[in-house]
């Protein structure tokens, strides 16, 4: 405990808010926290690390009674906590990490009332960061550890009622972690100092962590209230580009998937490019998940394709979407719907699936290109004049091109139908002569964006 309250009594006359958070961490040696759990005993812990703490700091640098007593709770709350988490680390029996959860969630209500009655200082906040995410991490494994004693059929922590939903059960912690995190993103949003000395700095850390958690519980609409409220207050907040950088890209990649998900595909690839461009270029694990939903974005909104060098350090993403990019680019319809079959499982866990079924569209569209493009020339009108591409293409050419395209016999209904819809999608430029039994193409960007 001595070493801890000197890093402590160092950090507040430097004001160093990331070395004072290092006194609250779980992840330091285990030996380190067994010597932190050891200088104390129950009866008489809150008299030393008050004690501690009072002769930590002197003079002008000593702090106010309510402060002392502040920080002698949060450390009370940390060292209660490492004595339950080191049975858990050792796995010793009636450990549990429910209480590991459990106690350190009764760390973070210390620091949430030191911030709101007894003056803990803005610079401090990286304490806030710790804690908020170590609690997200022991939430994750006392669920874990709770649906693993109930699948091995220890139903002792049930509560057996009429109403019971298992689904529910399964992340018990994560969702009181949620309600947690969002006490401490409304104890940042709410700070009405200066912005010097604001807890507002902390604001999109907690947010990123919420995002992290709401997609966990598959409840990502509840991350747009949080973007509605940062909206609302965003006059009184620091610039997002004041922020970290990691902060800036964990945000934008979140914002993005957001707005992917409404099927806001312009505004998603504006969010997502925003954070790929930020991200660090050695952290190839983000930009993977910030290309997971980029390629399909730029699919939809540009028509364009990954290629295979900038997928090449992603065996993942190549597995993924090599093979659509290639039935896409040749306009094999059947080799699509056996590509987006095989990968089907892959793209609902990932939430692609619906947007990459719309690259068919694409696929098909240059099907069409090439029955327009083997339809050849026309006659000069005039010797010598210049060469026109044939534009009036019976539609028993689009019928046969889409029959072996797909392997599937279609009626000239089904395909004038399927045609019309591509005009409608402004994926091709003409009309549709029924009574001729012809596709009257444009003589000038019939496939747009194609460049025929």
């Amino acid at each position: 405990m001595d070493s801890l309250i000197r890093t402590f009594s160092s950090a507040q006359t430097n004001r160093e808010g990331y070395q004072l958070a290092q006194t609250l961490s779980p992840d330091l040696p285990q030996q380190q926290l067994q010597a932190i759990w050891n200088s104390c005993v129950h009866h008489d812990a809150q008299n030393v690390i008050k004690r501690g703490i009072q002769n930590s700091t002197s003079g002008f640098e000593r702090l106010p009674k309510d402060e002392v007593q502040g920080w002698s709770d949060v450390y009370l709350a940390y060292w209660k906590a490492i004595g339950e988490l080191l049975p858990a680390l050792n796995q010793a029996p009636q450990s549990s990490w429910t209480k590991v959860y459990d106690a350190w969630k009764e760390l973070l209500s210390a620091l949430y009332r030191g911030y709101i009655g007894q003056g803990f200082e803005a610079w401090s906040i990286p304490c806030l960061y710790v804690v908020a995410k170590n609690l997200r991490i022991f939430a994750l494994k006392a669920d874990e550890e709770r649906n693993n004693n109930v699948a091995a059929g220890d139903t002792s922590g049930q509560i057996f009622q009429d109403d019971f939903d298992p689904e529910s059960e399964q992340h018990q912690k994560l969702e009181d972690c949620a309600r947690q995190l969002n006490r401490i993103f409304t104890l940042c949003l709410n700070d009405r100092a200066p912005l010097e000395e604001s807890r507002k700095w902390g604001i999109y850390y907690i947010i990123n962590l919420l995002f992290k958690t709401y997609f966990k519980l598959n409840s990502a609409s509840l991350s747009k209230n949080i973007l509605k409220t940062l909206s609302a207050y965003r006059g009184d907040m620091p610039p997002l580009s004041a922020f970290p950088k990691s902060q800036q890209v964990t945000f934008k990649y979140y914002e993005g998937v957001l707005c992917f998900l409404e099927e806001n595909y312009f505004q998603a690839e504006e969010h997502l490019t925003q954070a790929w461009s930020l991200c660090h270029k050695d952290a190839m694990k983000n930009k993977e998940l910030i290309l997971t939903y980029l390629v399909p974005c730029h699919l939809l909104t540009t028509h364009t394709l990954p290629s295979q060098r900038l997928l090449e350090p992603y065996p993942r993403l190549q597995k993924l979407f090599l093979p659509l990019s290639k039935c896409i680019k040749r306009g094999e319809l059947h080799a699509f719907d056996l590509a987006l079959l095989n990968g089907e499982d892959e793209f609902v866990k990932r939430r692609i699936y619906l947007t990459l079924e719309r690259g068919r569209d694409i696929a098909l569209r240059n099907l069409l290109r090439k029955v327009f493009l083997a339809g050849g020339f026309e006659e000069p009108k005039v010797e010598g004049g210049p060469r026109v591409r044939r534009t009036r293409i019976p539609v028993a050419e689009f019928v046969a091109a889409i029959s072996l395209g797909s392997k599937k016999a279609l009626e000239q209904d089904e395909v004038e139908c399927v045609m019309a819809n591509m005009i409608y999608k402004n994926l091709m430029k003409g009309y549709i002569a029924r009574e001729r039994g012809f596709v009257v193409l444009s003589k000038s960007g019939a496939f747009p964006g194609t460049g025929v």
